[in-house]
């Protein structure tokens, strides 16, 4: 789904494998998002010791819609690329990042479908309109 930089910096945890193992995160896409959200405003985040040692990475893009645009992730978030759309209620990381019962899991995989298939739509008509 997503490009990360894979080089290790000071032998400690790439950005997908922290991202995979925070207990707060546990490799969703829209938490993750939301701690690079928090990076680019400078707030804290589980993710902010790991995000802050690829600032080279994410200054490229500049902002956080930079981001969002360049990884065609605009149906992850609101209209104006200020906030994430959450696949499953949202409390500032203090929920479980995961599923607690079938009715849970079952809406969060309709929402990760969802996305999944919008941003291949997304990048479908980029490649037929690119030369």
């Amino acid at each position: 789904m997503m490009v990360w930089p894979g080089n290790q910096i000071d032998r400690k945890l790439t950005v997908n494998t922290a991202r995979g193992l925070h207990p707060r995160i546990k490799d969703r896409m829209d938490l993750t998002l939301e701690c690079i959200r928090r990076h680019y405003l400078g707030q804290d985040s589980p993710l902010t010791e790991t995000l802050g040692r690829y600032r080279d990475f994410f200054a490229f893009l500049e902002c956080f819609a930079g981001f969002v645009d360049y990884f065609l992730l605009q149906d992850m978030v609101t209209a104006a690329r200020t906030a994430v759309e959450f696949f499953m209620p949202f409390d500032d990381f203090k929920t479980p990042a995961v599923p607690r019962n079938v009715d849970n899991y079952r809406s969060f995989r309709e929402r990760s479908m969802e996305f999944i298939s919008a941003r291949n739509r997304r990048i479908d008509r980029l490649l037929i309109t690119e030369p």
